[in-house]
């Protein structure tokens, strides 16, 4: 038995233990060479799309479809002995993704067929998928001298290691450092929700008091309201060390993988890591990605500017003193405290409407209207044990990894096609990671003999707001955002009409794949769409209408102050890997600070970057790196194609079609800018995105 090898659509987690990480993988990185060598060993007259593109292409995913699993249970359910399988075979499963694509005798026989007839005469996915097989080569170096190729496969090792021993560091020093707080009064202008969490976590440790964190739904109501300076400093200073202490240090790390991503990019011929990975995405090149973060820096400036000189005169008004810069820890407590008085509006306000269960199945509602999709929710099980049972599901439970773990099904509204079927996992657990994201399993494809494509399978996490007291999980509405955000990447995987596994969501442009992800938000800010599901948890009213005006007015607040957060971040990125190592430095911070100085807020204190800790450029062998400007890319999008919404009817099945049609289904089977064209009728507007922020 191979528990990890389960072909099974429901993935048995019950049965995953580490000890079968080892040979469960070494079986399947041996499947998955033995197809490799009959690619190798065929004889050219007998090559075709079947037998090399194909196979070629099918042997990396099934072999991905396993490792999926396991690097899964590392991010939601980690521990030493997992741990250590993980990082004995990651350097394995990587080592095969590279050399396949440096093998001589597989690019030959690549080349061989795209020479054929059969070849030059593919059309649609077919020869979409062929492109995209040739360019993974060349991209990969197959075409560069042996020394060279063998260089590449090991620094495709050398970057897994160091990426994933940065990712363990970031988790391992979060999970270090906790306060607890015995003195209620210590928790002045702390929302109560904030501090029945905290209790709750403390008498999970059997502690008295309230215990916080440094993960987000605990350090989040710390920095925003706690009234106590010197307690939200000391978050602040503890939460800056994260990646920054003892032999959890990422400093050298961060070197050691920019030094390698140099290399790689100058044996590839490029200037720099960002040409690599920017070639086949929409902005082409480094240079273009810094051109746009820079022109949109420039048109955020204003009211960037203006709003730091306002919060500084804000808080000397409240405090009758002569204005200065704000320190760190008080960036957030005072624009909490300037919105309130500005727009009379709190995200506390906002929880009791947005119990988490509510937000669901509100969600799951305005996709049936508008994507005609029914979404049903499975009974679950855990460890052999039911543990939500759902009323008239009388088949056998789905196993899942963690009794909080819900389980959903996805049909076509209309021929009740089981279009796929996904996990959710969505609060804090010392042995999961941070943040929130979305991954698939498995990826249905028609078969062979043109029958119906089968199921996909995927997930999404994320740490929110935990029930506590007795009380459902109430989200803010920035919580909220981030369910609609991971729920639109997820209806990309699960809506996707695709011949191939290899031309599936998880190979679009990375500055377009966030796309289907942000424009699902904007239907958390429309009244119509709200009043489906934005009902207080104890007396089911909507949210009143003097509320939702104060969201709305208070929308806008600091526009200028978030989007110059997430353009700083790109800009980073870009620096670290188009100029830092390139010219090289000495220490990182001095080196970044006179650079990045125009994109930060004016404070008397500089705070660190957030590089030693940033999981998005460095947890992953590529992952984000050179294209955190991404966000802001995919968001010039996402506010344009919303205009056809707003125009035609946020609420409109047939727009809603329409986006399923041309953008949800395609994954990567057209170019990004023509999936755009088709849905818009015209390339990209990007003053869309300036007057929704109310910055044009």
């Amino acid at each position: 038995m191979n528990p990890f090898l389960d072909e099974s659509f429901h993935i048995p987690w019950s049965t995953l233990k580490p000890e079968d990480v080892v040979p469960d993988m070494t079986l399947a990185l041996k499947k998955a060479e033995s197809e490799m060598e009959i690619i190798r060993n065929m004889p050219l007259e007998e090559v075709d799309f079947k037998s090399v593109p194909l196979r070629f292409c099918q042997a990396q995913e099934d072999l991905g479809e396993a490792w999926n699993v396991v690097s899964h249970l590392d991010q939601v359910r980690n521990s030493e002995e997992l741990r250590e399988a993980y990082n004995e075979m990651l350097p394995q499963v990587t080592a095969f993704g590279t050399k396949a694509l440096l093998d001589q005798k597989l690019w030959n026989q690549v080349k061989g067929f795209t020479e054929t007839p059969e070849a030059q005469a593919l059309q649609g996915q077919k020869r979409r998928l062929l492109d995209e097989l040739v360019a993974d080569f060349v991209e990969a170096g197959a075409d560069l001298p042996e020394d060279s190729r063998t260089r590449l496969e090991e620094l495709s090792t050398e970057l897994a290691q160091a990426t994933q021993k940065f990712s363990e560091n970031v988790l391992d020093s979060t999970n270090a450092w906790s306060k607890s707080i015995l003195d209620e009064s210590l928790l002045q202008g702390l929302p109560k929700s904030a501090k029945i969490a905290a209790r709750e976590t403390a008498k999970q440790k059997e502690m008295d008091g309230w215990l916080f964190t440094l993960h987000a739904p605990s350090i989040m109501p710390i920095m925003k309201y706690l009234d106590d300076s010197s307690i939200r400093r000391e978050f602040w200073e503890e939460s800056s060390r994260i990646g920054w202490t003892g032999d959890r240090d990422n400093t050298d790390l961060i070197r050691k993988i920019l030094e390698l991503r140099q290399e790689k990019a100058l044996i590839l011929g490029k200037k720099d890591y960002a040409d690599v990975v920017l070639e086949r995405r929409m902005a082409g090149s480094g240079s273009r990605a810094d051109e746009f973060v820079s022109e949109l820096r420039d048109k955020t400036a204003d009211a960037f500017g203006r709003e730091n000189d306002q919060l500084i005169a804000f808080k000397a008004e409240k405090e009758g003193q002569r204005a200065e810069l704000l320190e760190p820890w008080e960036l957030s407590y005072w624009s909490e405290k300037q919105m309130k008085e500005k727009y009379d509006f709190d995200q506390e306000d906002m929880r009791p409407y947005l119990p988490i269960d509510s937000v669901l199945s509100g969600m799951f509602s305005l996709v049936t209207e508008i994507f005609c999709l029914r979404i049903e929710e499975r009974s679950t099980s855990h460890d052999g044990k039911t543990v939500n049972r759902i009323e008239g599901d009388e088949r056998d439970p789905v196993d899942v990894w963690h009794p909080e773990v819900k389980f959903y099904e996805v049909f076509d509204s209309k021929d009740h096609r089981h279009m796929g079927s996904f996990y959710a996992d969505w609060h804090p657990r010392p042995d999961k990671r941070s943040g929130a994201w979305m991954n698939y399993f498995k990826m249905g494809t028609p078969g062979d003999d043109g029958s119906p494509r089968g199921p996909h399978l995927g997930l999404m996490c994320g740490n929110m707001t935990a029930p506590v007291d007795g009380k459902p999980a109430l989200l803010t509405h920035d919580e909220a955002n981030t369910v609609f955000h991971e729920f639109g990447h997820l209806l990309h995987h699960l809506c996707a009409e695709v011949e191939f596994k290899r031309l599936s969501m998880g190979t679009v442009p990375w500055d377009y794949v966030e796309l289907p992800s942000q424009i699902m938000e904007n239907w958390l800010w429309e009244r119509e769409s709200l009043d489906l599901f934005a009902r207080h948890h104890e007396t089911d009213e909507t949210i009143p209408g003097e509320l939702f005006d104060k969201l709305i007015r208070a929308r806008n607040y600091h526009a200028g102050f978030m989007q110059m957060r997430q353009l700083f971040l790109g800009k980073m990125d870009l620096l670290l890997h188009r100029k830092l190592i390139v010219e090289g430095y000495d220490e990182l911070e001095d080196a970044l600070e006179p650079l990045i100085k125009d994109y930060r807020a004016k404070l008397k204190t500089i705070p660190p970057t957030i590089a030693r800790q940033f999981g998005h450029l460095f947890s992953d062998p590529v992952g984000y790196a050179c294209a955190y400007y991404s966000y802001k890319w995919s968001e010039v999008l996402d506010a344009d194609a919303f205009t056809r919404f707003k125009k035609e009817g946020i609420m409109n099945p047939e727009t809603g079609l329409s986006f399923r049609e041309c953008i949800l289904s395609k994954g990567n089977s057209k170019p990004a800018e023509e999936l755009f064209r088709d849905f818009m009728g015209r390339d990209p507007d990007p003053q869309a995105l300036l007057v929704r922020s109310g910055l044009a």
